[in-house]
């Protein structure tokens, strides 16, 4: 038998790769000649050729697979994704059994077919770092739409920019608009429809009963006007202003940190000789990098909370932050200001029709940035700079029980919620500090974070007779997610089991933030999981660090494996 395998999920990182290897195996198994195209974001797609097409009895494609015209007239079978992990042999003998002739249809932005009765969805899912909860949340809401017979279309805004983006056809079709975010994404085309808002977290780990609130509290959104905001989304508006400045200032910090790491290879000191590569690299590092940091961290939260005439205020009291000694906590505080004063004088201040334009590109800028500015250097920025100041000096200073202490609060904060609010706390605790030269937070902050993941992997090998064959394969892919600081790796298995998994993956991650403080360990870079330790000199006591994300992932596997209750099998049913 002669087949293509065709897979595909919308995040392409977890599900699709996972689904790939179990048919390739499968097929294997059964002697099939297989072409596997894993249509994935992580690595190059290796796309199926025209002649392994014609040349395919059966081509099987599992979930929602891109370019489908080029299997027209072929044996196709179609299938989701979990219909494929409880018996792959099974599936794909089914699939061939099963499989009819293909006729593509020409995909309009808008599902022509749909029956008129259907309810439409589309949706924005966006979180600060935009690699893991963005996609993940998609393609759970994605998943328990098409489940409930709705047709779907979810945009994500990750940190490669937007992918799936949506039409204005497909968001003048849909009967709402579900916004699963922690930072503000633009809002404009969705003015005069029905708008649902929660986070990334509630939508991945709460689908169907979020999506059942999305029908029934759903409000119409006024696009410059009074939002149709809950009580519960005004509460979190702080900490989305503070996440979309997060996330705008987060490339900034990776590329700086990188570039200073780079500098050392040519000796700790050798930026110091000027005109000298080591120099050049500490300049676009240290010197442009990182001084842009805390001006976009302002900019942008007061962008989230004005939109665009709150950039220049932000962006200005970012500079007299760093300017002044304030560092980022400064910087938070001016793009807080800054917005608000600015949101303040667009709602407030009324002008003639005929001066209305100047507004947003005169008044606003202009008073908000004096306003912003002057109480940062009269007000804010001295008592600010002296926080800073002392944290700094006490984290430089802190002898090693106290640094042990920090460890574990830290570790143990980047595990309690897999990339919720606790969780980025902690890392922009971390994050921030790295402008002032201090880099031992950091490094515990990112081992710490790659534990859950990690700790769930090994768990799986640990006691497989405890997890499903779907469980185990998750656990691989968990594993390396692990490996790149991906912590919402684990959330599949806390999802599930609550109660013993965050204890477990909590004391792995006090452990090895505990240990990373305790030896030392200094971390350049704020992301990039285990792959940073390739770089010469991003991390400082390479070895001890690696042995103390090794026993905070021991201690994490050992103490889940333990606890995991048996896995009752049950029988799954087949998807024709």
């Amino acid at each position: 038998m002669k087949a293509i395998i065709v897979t595909s999920c919308p995040s392409g990182i977890a599900n699709t790769i996972i689904a790939a290897g179990v048919l390739e195996k499968a097929a294997s198994a059964m002697n099939w000649q297989a072409t596997i195209e894993c249509q994935n974001t992580v690595k190059t797609v290796e796309k199926a050729s025209q002649a392994d097409i014609d040349a395919a009895d059966v081509i099987v494609v599992v979930g929602a697979a891109n370019d489908m015209a080029r299997f027209n007239g072929k044996s196709v079978y179609l299938a989701s994704l979990d219909a494929c992990f409880a018996d792959p042999k099974q599936f794909l003998t089914d699939a061939a059994a099963n499989a009819k002739t293909y006729a593509h249809a020409e995909e309009t932005s808008v599902d022509a077919q749909a029956p008129s009765s259907q309810k439409r969805i589309v949706g924005i899912t966006a979180c600060p770092t935009g690699v893991a909860h963005t996609f993940m949340a998609a393609e759970a809401v994605e998943e328990e739409a098409k489940t409930q017979g709705m047709w779907v279309k979810i945009e994500t805004r990750g940190s490669v920019g937007a992918k799936n983006q949506l039409t204005a056809e497909e968001i003048a079709a849909a009967d709402l608009v579900f916004i699963g975010a922690d930072i503000e994404v633009d809002m404009s085309r969705f003015d005069g429809k029905r708008v649902y808002r929660t986070s990334t977290g509630a939508a991945l780990k709460k689908t169907k009963e979020e999506l059942a609130k999305a029908f029934t509290e759903a409000e119409v959104y006024k696009h410059g006007g009074a939002k149709a905001d809950s009580n519960k989304q005004e509460r979190t508006g702080a900490y989305k202003h503070l996440m979309t400045g997060v996330s705008h200032m987060l490339p900034l910090v990776v590329a700086g940190g990188l570039c200073i790491a780079l500098s050392f290879v040519f000796g700790i000191e050798a930026f110091k000789e000027s005109g000298t590569l080591a120099a050049a690299l500490m300049e676009i590092g240290g010197g442009s990098a990182f001084a842009l940091m805390v001006p976009v961290l302002a900019g942008f939260i007061a962008f989230s909370i004005a939109d665009r005439p709150g950039l220049a205020p932000g962006l200005i009291g970012g500079m007299l932050a760093s300017s002044t000694g304030a560092g980022f906590l400064g910087g938070i505080v001016a793009g807080f200001l800054a917005g608000y004063t600015a949101k303040f004088i667009a709602d407030k201040v009324q002008l003639p029709d005929s001066m209305a334009a100047l507004k947003p590109i005169l008044i606003i800028p202009l008073v908000a940035s004096l306003i912003t500015g002057l109480i940062m250097i009269f007000v804010v920025g001295g008592p600010v700079a002296g926080v800073m100041n002392s944290l700094t000096e006490f984290l430089n200073s802190m002898g090693s029980t106290n640094a042990v202490l920090l460890g574990v609060i830290l570790g143990a904060m980047m595990c309690f919620d897999l990339g919720g609010p606790v969780n980025k706390a902690a890392y922009t605790f971390g994050v921030g500090l790295l402008a002032s030269q201090t880099y031992t937070p950091m490094a515990a902050v990112m081992a710490a974070g790659m534990v859950p993941a990690m700790g769930m992997g090994l768990a799986t090998m640990l006691a497989r007779s405890k997890f499903n064959a779907q469980e185990r394969e998750a656990g691989k892919a968990s594993f390396v997610l692990g490996m790149c600081f991906i912590s919402e790796g684990a959330i599949p298995f806390a999802a599930r089991d609550p109660m013993r998994v965050i204890p477990a993956c909590m004391a792995g991650g006090a452990l090895t933030g505990a240990l990373s403080m305790l030896v030392g360990a200094k971390l350049m870079a704020p992301h990039g999981g285990i792959f940073v330790l390739f770089i010469p000199n991003a991390i400082t006591s390479v070895f001890l660090y690696l042995a103390a994300i090794a026993a905070g992932t021991a201690v994490t596997g050992i103490l889940y494996a333990v606890l995991k209750q048996r896995e009752t099998v049950q029988a799954v049913p087949q998807q024709a």
